[in-house]
């Protein structure tokens, strides 16, 4: 994992400009509104090694006078691109362990506190993943996912299993798919990295193509708060295949990551100047 400081390139950031009210987001709202074009987006990437390449590419700011609360190791980069205002949230580090916040409880957390702060237009979630082999995944592979759930909240009740799966759709971007011809798969999640025979079967309910530990988390927030979310996913292991799933998660990591951030970065530049409609 790389711990390259991140950009310090000056920006200014509205969240903390004069008088640090809600005066700015409310105008920044109205514009929005009127002519339609998406103005803010936050990326939430659970790791840092995949949130820094896109730091770079981005050329954003850590904020260092962070708009969560005290005490959390939540970590903002800000800045503008392209006529956007873009934010990337990563979790940050657990302060008695020092590893990556990953999985829902984090994911939760951050995209709610991301959405009160910074009122997005569309949120994007980006991050590594596991992929089937026997729905064609392999590594490397870069997915958009049309639909998300769970697969480790099992509650053998009626309607609660339903509650349980929990799933959702991904916000549709049929012309952003078809531009970048970009692969399309159903995403499974879970807060375990391994796969045990019942999450297996419920993976295998849920059709999902590739297996993560943030997205469904994600989308239950952002349909919560009614904001548009697109998931991107990039395969770092096959689950299926004769590797141990750690092991080659750790093995490819860097080398996808780097697929995973152009792949995002592209995602970017077609979002710019268009409309949530347009996507």
């Amino acid at each position: 994992m790389t711990d390259t400081p991140p950009s310090t390139t000056t920006t200014t950031d509205p969240i903390h400009t004069e008088d640090e009210n809600n005066s700015n987001q409310e105008i920044v709202s109205a514009v929005s509104s009127s002519d339609n074009h998406i103005s803010t987006i936050v990326i939430i990437i659970a790791m840092q090694t995949e949130a820094l390449p896109l730091v770079d590419t981005f050329k954003l700011t850590e904020d260092r006078n962070s708009p969560f609360p005290k005490g959390t190791p939540w970590v903002r980069y800000y800045g503008s691109y392209k006529g956007l205002s873009v934010n990337i949230l990563w979790p940050g580090k657990d302060a008695a362990l020092g590893v990556d916040s990953v999985g829902t409880v984090s994911a939760s957390l951050v995209t709610y506190a991301a959405i009160q702060a910074l009122h997005p237009d569309l949120v994007i979630n980006a991050g590594t993943s596991g992929g089937f082999k026997a729905k064609g995944a392999c590594i490397g592979d870069v997915y958009v996912a049309s639909e998300v759930a769970f697969h480790d909240r099992r509650i053998p009740i009626p309607v609660f299993d339903l509650y349980g799966v929990g799933v959702r759709q991904g916000f549709s971007t049929p012309n952003l798919l078809k531009e970048l011809n970009l692969k399309v798969g159903k995403l499974s999640t879970g807060d375990s990295l391994d796969m045990t025979p019942l999450d297996e079967a419920s993976i295998v309910a849920n059709d999902a193509t590739v297996k993560d530990m943030e997205g469904a988390a994600v989308a239950y927030v952002a349909d919560l708060l009614k904001v548009p979310a697109i998931f991107v996913k990039a395969v770092t292991d096959i689950i299926d295949g004769d590797k141990p799933t750690s092991e080659e998660f750790l093995q490819n990591l860097t080398a996808v990551t780097v697929a995973l951030d152009k792949t995002v970065a592209r995602v970017v530049d077609y979002i710019s100047g268009k409309s949530i409609s347009e996507l």
